[in-house]
């Protein structure tokens, strides 16, 4: 049966997140059990003037090319793939799987290649977004999870729990949903503009949490349901060699397929220079030796959505739970100043609630998961 909040959600997608314009040429991409999102997506696309274009991708095609002999062809990179992120002027995805786990067992080197494959499109395709919106080369684009049941047994909820979770993260449960994000979009601008002035930012935690970020003349970025949905945080890059202590991570950390537990970095000059983990920790380095960019930040984030309130092993939700903050090794985005590439972007997460505190130039911002200044994200 057809869920109606899906066409609530295409619209809002087309007409708020990024904005379609007459003769858009707009990439719609997702898997088969994405589907239903997908046709609601096209018609709302249609509706606004663009031209959609429909790619299907199978999640069997990308296992059998990662259990393959040939190193030479996992390393490949595809240049239709890289057209098709050259040329559209708007990129939506929907990311659902039928097993979140399909690539557990691929061979951790063989996942590295992949991504390492994908750098130059990644690349490419973060400087376009980060273009002014006026330049013709400028790419909107935002991706979004479908509902299935894979992704709602990670979570431990029932499909229809989990259908109603990701909606009200969405806040698609409320009349008008794009005028309750705009109103997120003042309250995290308010948090940003503070940021912004920022020289130094340090967090602790219970658990041996204690680092240290320089931020100074980096742009703090106000998500606001534009390029991911659900959205609620602010995030930026922090200067790549200023990075220092250790974070220990409250939640898994999930890439790929699979699930790396337990982890623990430690910064030196603004580089992973050890790396632990109770489970995964294979996986753990050979992701973080990749690349040259690989170990270090391209991302530091506070999670402000109070509206999802669990952690469900997908990071689109995870990284913005209100009283968290997240971290992202490898690639960074132009936007914020960052410098660094790779071909690896990979959030983790570290809750707040119980004993957390974050520090810009000495002062509390952020207190128990909870910030300090009514005006800003509650």
């Amino acid at each position: 049966m057809h869920d109606p909040r899906l066409d609530k959600l295409a619209a809002v997608l087309a007409t708020y997140s990024v904005g379609v314009k007459k003769d858009d040429r707009v990439v719609l991409t997702g898997t088969p059990v994405t589907e239903p999102a997908l046709v609601a997506a096209y018609r709302a696309v249609l509706a606004a003037g663009g031209h959609p274009w429909v790619r299907i991708t199978s999640d069997d095609c990308k296992e059998a090319l990662l259990k393959y002999d040939r190193d030479w062809q996992i390393a490949h990179t595809s240049p239709f793939e890289k057209h098709l992120m050259a040329t559209c002027n708007v990129y939506i995805a929907f990311w659902g799987e039928e097993n979140t786990r399909n690539l557990t067992n691929i061979d951790p080197a063989k996942q590295a290649l992949a991504s390492k494959a994908r750098k130059p499109i990644l690349t490419h395709f973060l400087k376009r977004a980060a273009k002014p919106a006026h330049d013709p080369d400028h790419v909107r684009w935002v991706g979004t999870q479908m509902p299935t049941h894979a992704a709602a047994q990670d979570a431990e909820m029932s499909l229809n729990e989990y259908a109603d979770f990701v909606f009200r993260g969405g806040k698609l449960d409320q009349p008008n949903p794009v005028a309750a994000w705009q109103k997120v979009s003042i309250a995290q601008q308010r948090l940003a503009d503070v940021l912004n002035r920022g020289r130094a930012m340090r967090i602790r935690a219970p658990g041996g949490t204690d680092i240290r970020f320089g931020i100074k003349g980096r742009r703090w970025v106000n998500c606001c349901g534009h390029e991911n949905f659900p959205d609620g945080e602010v995030f930026t890059g922090p200067i790549e060699d200023a990075t220092e202590g250790t974070v220990h991570y409250t939640y898994p950390a999930v890439m790929g397929g699979r699930e790396v537990a337990d982890v623990r970095l430690k910064f030196k000059g603004g580089k992973v220079v050890d790396a632990a983990a109770a489970k995964g920790e294979s996986f753990l380095v050979k992701m973080l030796d990749q690349d040259k960019g690989a170990r270090i930040l391209g991302e530091l984030a506070l999670g402000c959505n109070y509206d999802i309130r669990k952690f469900t092993r997908n990071t689109l939700f995870d990284e913005k739970l209100g009283g968290t903050f997240h971290l992202a090794v490898g690639s960074g985005y132009p936007e914020t100043g960052s410098k660094n590439e790779s071909g690896l972007h990979w959030d983790m997460v570290c809750d707040l609630h119980k004993g957390g505190i974050v520090e810009v130039d000495g002062k509390v911002i952020s207190r128990n998961g909870r910030f300090t200044n009514a005006a800003w994200p509650r």
